[in-house]
């Protein structure tokens, strides 16, 4: 079980790289490119901190975990810290200027010869995944979306027809995200979706922060390993790799 108690999860199977510098507009925000052991070019995922006035930022242990357990999955993964977070340029955006931050996150994660700009996934936690929840559907080149502990908020509405494939996970035990309210506006969001409700878990997933992370990276994994929109080829094989 990976230990909450840590906030730096080692990356002992990536081959990772120091901290990035990438614009957005005319902001420049830090981050880190964790790549995973393999043949170029990898499926990658943005990931997203949880809120910045509370102490969220990139090295948070739940977006570490997540990210150690997309390597395992043999997926890239993309951790940022949001404007005025770390070295990150500018100041708190109010949840507006973040949505700005992931598309930059996006395009960078594209540029990057690594990566194959066609299997592009989005995840979030807390704040993150309601920042997350709002861009996907702004977002042509995201492929499929994670929301781990989404606030229960205005982003829920714009993904009722947002048709890729989406996984929302909480635990039952959060406080801030009602298991009653949580299923009921999943109920209401369009397919392809999949939830999951971790008896136990709180809002801050000690001790059960392995379940939930082997879940959001196996979705993924199987998006991105499943066929293309139109039935024919997988992802993969429709980029031609």
């Amino acid at each position: 079980m990976l230990d909450g108690r840590i906030q730096n999860v080692e990356m002992s199977s990536a081959r990772g790289e120091g901290k990035i510098k990438f614009p957005c507009g005319d902001l420049t925000l830090e981050g880190v490119l964790h790549l995973p052991d393999g043949s170029e070019p990898f499926p990658a995922v943005v990931v997203c901190h949880p809120h910045p006035l509370y102490g969220g930022a990139m090295d948070d242990f739940v977006v570490m975990a997540v990210c150690r357990a997309l390597l395992q999955e043999s997926i890239a993964a993309f951790r940022f810290n949001f404007r005025g977070v770390g070295e990150s340029d500018g100041l708190h955006g109010k949840g507006v200027g973040e949505q700005e931050d992931v598309k930059a996150a996006v395009s960078y994660l594209c540029s990057r010869q690594e990566v194959d700009a066609t299997r592009i996934g989005l995840a979030g936690y807390s704040f993150g995944a309601g920042i997350a929840l709002s861009v996907a559907p702004q977002e042509e080149r995201i492929q499929a979306l994670a929301a781990v502990s989404p606030a229960l908020t205005a982003a829920f509405p714009s993904l009722k027809n947002y048709v890729k494939p989406k996984f929302l996970v909480v635990g039952s035990a959060d406080t801030f995200i009602p298991s009653e309210r949580f299923l009921r506006l999943v109920g209401e969001l369009a397919e392809p979706k999949e939830h999951h409700v971790v008896p136990g878990a709180d809002h801050f997933w000690l001790g059960y922060e392995d379940v939930m992370v082997k879940s959001v990276a196996s979705f993924f994994s199987r998006i991105f390993k499943e066929p293309a929109r139109d039935g024919s080829k997988s992802y993969k094989e429709a980029r031609g790799s």
